[in-house]
């Protein structure tokens, strides 16, 4: 017996494990709210019945008592008319009638409070079934977000798996790393460079074209006023004197630039 019973309890787990897995939730509590629904006709159907069995007792109890006045009638009429054969045979009848009403009463007590409970039945039944059909439809609507968010929850993922946030950071940062590389070589670059020595430079050109430009305006002057004292060689020209020509007539040496 404990054999067959392990049997039994292994043939259970192994087909329902099979079933509880091939349950969907939704399905389940869809077909619950139907059950439920469809419960409603049949308990209306059985309080039908009861509420019929007390108009039958109601039905009977009428006529038994009807039957029971008219023997009391038919027994009282034989007693007047001094027929006591007669009214003993009612007076039997009638203790049959009474037995039959007292029946007849208790029955369509008992109908009575059948019909009160099922009544009462169905009240409790028609609140609990309100609350489970609420509770699965919650439940049914629950999973509809939850279908949502997942396929939402999908496409969002599939936006990450495609590379965007994947390379997003790292081309930021190569593109940071370049630029500071860049930056460092231009600094770098900057630093190598004698700045001191271009700006003598550029000072000793500037103070050369000046004096270049006195002598211009000299010579200009001295054309203008026409001075006969100032000494001009005539074999020199304008041009070689403002170049600096020395009496030889050769050029003098430039100036040599600051370093």
């Amino acid at each position: 017996m404990a054999i067959w019973a392990r049997f039994k309890r292994l043939m259970r787990s192994i087909f329902g494990g099979a079933i509880s897995a091939m349950e969907n939730p939704k399905l389940v509590l869809e077909q619950n709210i139907r059950d439920l629904n469809d419960q409603v006709p049949k308990m209306n159907e059985t309080i039908a019945q009861v509420k019929a069995a007390e108009i039958r007792s109601e039905r009977a109890l009428k006529h038994a008592k009807g039957r029971e006045a008219a023997l009391t009638s038919r027994i009282k009429a034989a007693l007047r008319s001094g027929n006591r054969d007669a009214a003993r045979n009612w007076a039997l009848q009638l203790e049959k009638a009474r037995s039959e009403v007292q029946q007849i009463t208790a029955q369509l007590q008992q109908a009575k409070q059948a019909y009160a409970k099922a009544q009462q039945v169905k009240e409790v039944f028609m609140r609990d079934r309100q609350r489970k059909i609420d509770e699965a439809q919650h439940a049914l609507r629950a999973h509809e977000r939850a279908k949502m968010q997942s396929k939402v929850a999908g496409v969002l993922e599939q936006f990450e798996v495609a590379g965007v946030d994947q390379t997003h950071d790292e081309m930021i940062s190569r593109i940071e790393e370049d630029t500071a590389r860049n930056e460092a070589r231009m600094e770098v670059a900057l630093d190598s460079v004698d700045t001191e020595t271009l700006r003598l430079e550029q000072d000793a050109e500037s103070w050369h074209a000046d004096e270049l430009v006195r002598q211009f305006e000299m010579e200009m002057k001295q054309e203008t006023l026409g001075d006969p004292t100032a000494s001009v060689d005539p074999e020199s020209t304008p041009t070689e004197k403002s170049m600096g020509l020395d009496s030889q007539g050769t050029q003098p040496t430039p100036l040599r630039r600051a370093r």
